[in-house]
């Protein structure tokens, strides 16, 4: 299970919003310290809101990533049933061969 996220969705909205909307663009770190947030937590929310916007290449879109989470999970899932499987005909090639 996932960490409890530290900022709400909506003030990660809102500050990604303010930033874009600015012009000229504030200082990071100051807008930061204005909302109350770590200035890097601000960085990567705006980079991930320029990922998702197709302006960045550097980094996968939000939609990408879980995509990702989902398709890590059901490989480990296969991997763990693949075991047991492997395991099971063990066993019984080797009852098989005792008889």
């Amino acid at each position: 299970m996932a960490a409890p996220k530290k900022y709400p969705d909506e003030l990660r909205q809102r500050a990604v919003r303010l930033y874009r909307e600015s012009d000229p663009k504030p200082v990071i770190r100051r807008l930061a310290e204005q909302l109350g947030v770590h200035h890097e937590a601000l960085r990567n929310w705006i980079r991930q809101a320029e990922a998702d916007a197709g302006e960045r290449i550097d980094r996968p879109t939000s939609e990408m990533a879980e995509e990702n989470r989902r398709l890590r999970r059901e490989v480990a899932e296969l991997r763990r049933a693949n075991e047991i499987l492997k395991a099971a005909s063990a066993y019984f090639a080797a009852e098989r061969c005792a008889t």
